[in-house]
């Protein structure tokens, strides 16, 4: 296989957990992607997402998930871009984890939102994804705040939040899907983020971060 990273640089970045592994998105790891959204992500009818792509018909999920992927990397920008982390846990596609910013030099922001196969759900590993992301944010790129948002309903959502430390940052009405939805903000500093007692372990990442415009 061709070896990406030098002409995309992404692609050379890993973040590990204790149980996880979190890297790009490439191509050939696509189908699996696939295979765990079909596999299901939540109820029927109780989508958590703001785009409720999850419930196109089977056949155009993949074609839409390839796309979505492509888009975001041909995006991808100092002034804005969107880092798709595909989540493996005993060496198995088990979710996606993206972290994304505009105007990172001067606001120092990211914001965050994952989703993870319902067979996975249940035993942690969202917290520990997120605060992957979040360790990475704050001591790896330099952020200063990491933003989150939930449907109002989505408490299993807002208690990883709060069970990381971040705080509600206020209400808006919003349309998902087609449907009114009240939905709660969230907001992490390095100040009120609960670190988990193990450390991320990241490999490369200087060029991650010089590829987007990032000063270290």
């Amino acid at each position: 296989m061709t070896e990406l990273a030098p002409y995309w640089p992404p692609f050379g970045l890993t973040l590990t957990t204790p149980r996880l592994e979190l890297r790009p998105i490439r191509d050939e790891d696509i189908p699996a992607a696939v295979q765990a959204a079909l596999g299901g992500i939540h109820e029927a009818g109780r989508s958590p997402f703001s785009n409720p792509w999850t419930e196109t018909p089977a056949e155009e999920l993949g074609p839409n998930m390839a796309q979505w992927y492509w888009r975001c990397r041909g995006n991808m920008t100092p002034q804005a871009w969107t880092l798709l982390l595909g989540i493996w846990h005993d060496g198995e596609f088990v979710g996606c984890q993206d972290v994304a910013a505009k105007d990172f030099a001067t606001l120092k922001t990211v914001t965050t939102g994952s989703w993870l196969r319902q067979s996975a759900q249940g035993q942690g590993l969202g917290k520990e994804m997120r605060a992957a992301v979040a360790q990475y944010a704050f001591d790896h790129l330099g952020a200063e705040v990491a933003e989150s948002e939930a449907a109002a309903w989505n408490q299993q959502s807002l208690g990883v939040s709060r069970s990381l430390g971040y705080e509600l940052n206020g209400v808006t009405r919003a349309t998902w899907g087609g449907k009114a939805q009240d939905v709660q903000k969230v907001r992490l500093t390095p100040a009120t983020f609960k670190r988990p007692d193990w450390q991320l372990q990241v490999e490369g990442h200087e060029a991650t971060a010089k590829y987007l415009g990032i000063q270290q």
